[in-house]
């Protein structure tokens, strides 16, 4: 691993450990093995450390999605998918990004490091509420709207059934990371959710 990836990694592992506002560039040099000096030759300051943290699990993120035959970024392509998909299929894809989302350890250190510091700092508070709430409502409402037009779905307000779809998939997410024991429970949950979303939603012919 590079001395750039590096930095992200040791400042990660300090944030989500000691909380943001209490990890300073010196912290971060020192558990690299270098100096603050050398540090600001890859990145000019603290916050430019975190958008870089936030930008590689985006990209971690894509390289899985390429993994389960999905895009994950652009819409339109996702949303051709999603309409050849089985129901058996939907929880199967459903049940793996939620796997990835509990496991991945990089994905997971940004999560608690963001639950953690929404709280006490401003700037970090709207990252989450970016990361966790108003990205993937935006994203799965787009996706879940070209299903509507597409007549694949059916639904009289496309935003109550993007949140409907997504908010039970974060709650069981955020009761795994107190509760690890819990995630066969909570997989078994997510099969039920996606079954009975689908049947309330799937279009039906008369």
């Amino acid at each position: 691993m590079d001395t750039k990836h590096r930095i992200l990694e040791e400042a990660l592992t300090l944030f989500s450990e000691k909380g943001y506002a209490n990890v300073y560039v010196a912290d971060i040099a020192a558990r690299v093995g270098i100096k603050a000096p050398s540090l600001y030759k890859h990145y000019k300051n603290k916050q430019a450390i975190f958008d870089a943290i936030i930008e590689e699990m985006k990209r971690r993120f894509l390289e899985e999605a390429n993994v389960l035959q999905i895009n994950g970024a652009d819409v339109l392509a996702d949303a051709e998918i999603y309409k050849q998909i089985s129901e058996e299929q939907l929880i199967a894809l459903g049940n793996n990004l939620f796997l990835y989302f509990l496991h991945d350890d990089y994905t997971r250190r940004v999560r608690k490091m963001l639950t953690i510091e929404q709280f006490r700092d401003r700037t970090l508070a709207a990252a989450y509420m970016k990361q966790y709430v108003d990205d993937p409502l935006s994203y799965e409402g787009m996706l879940l709207g070209l299903m509507v037009s597409a007549g694949v779905l059916q639904a009289e307000n496309v935003e109550i059934m993007t949140l409907h779809f997504y908010a039970p998939i974060y709650l069981l997410l955020t009761v795994c990371d107190r509760e690890p024991e819990r995630e066969a429970e909570a997989l078994k949950t997510m099969e039920a959710h996606i079954r009975q979303f689908n049947s309330i939603y799937a279009y039906k012919t008369n």
